[in-house]
């Protein structure tokens, strides 16, 4: 992890955290050293269309598919952004089949990323702020440059947006 300041609010960022028990541990980890806000920004590929790509999606709900997130909630098909804290900024599924891809698109799912699901649940759980945004970059691996994400690799972007985010949500 590295610290920055971002307009006078100190940020930690842990880069490559992928997979959503990696992504909830960093989580964990995060809260236990004294984090008020965690947001998590992951490379998404894109089921819905979309005005274009790349592209930042505020994920308010996720899709779940897969186990970490029934270690903090009981079985249940969506994990949600609290409530309140979408409303101050105011869905995804992991397995990339076609049959996948079609039960998506028939849930109004945006795109697919692999933590938002565990990390929600992980939030509701433990009563922490956690805020998911997909960065959409691609259609799903069908296209040589499906990953692009912009310029120096899209970090100026995500910058703008967490910085967004945590003006926000973080007592000034």
């Amino acid at each position: 992890m590295w610290t920055t300041d971002l307009d006078r609010t100190e940020i930690g960022v842990v880069g490559m955290a992928v997979g959503a028990p990696f992504a909830v541990l960093v989580a964990e980890q995060l809260a236990a050293s004294g984090a008020d806000l965690v947001v998590s920004v992951t490379s998404a590929g894109q089921i819905a269309d979309l005005p274009h790509t790349p592209c930042f999606v505020l994920i308010t709900d996720a899709l779940r598919d897969e186990g970490t997130s029934l270690r903090y909630l009981p079985l249940g098909r969506w994990s949600h952004l609290d409530p309140t804290v979408a409303d101050k900024l105011t869905g995804a599924p992991y397995r990339e089949t076609t049959t996948a891809i079609d039960t998506a698109r028939e849930h109004g799912v945006l795109c697919v990323e692999m933590e938002a699901a565990a990390l929600y649940a992980y939030a509701r759980a433990r009563g922490r702020t956690v805020v998911c945004l997909a960065h959409v970059t691609n259609a799903m691996a069908v296209d040589g440059d499906d990953f692009e994400k912009g310029v120096d690799n899209g970090v100026h972007s995500a910058l703008a947006v967490v910085r967004a985010v945590a003006a926000t949500l973080l007592p000034t």
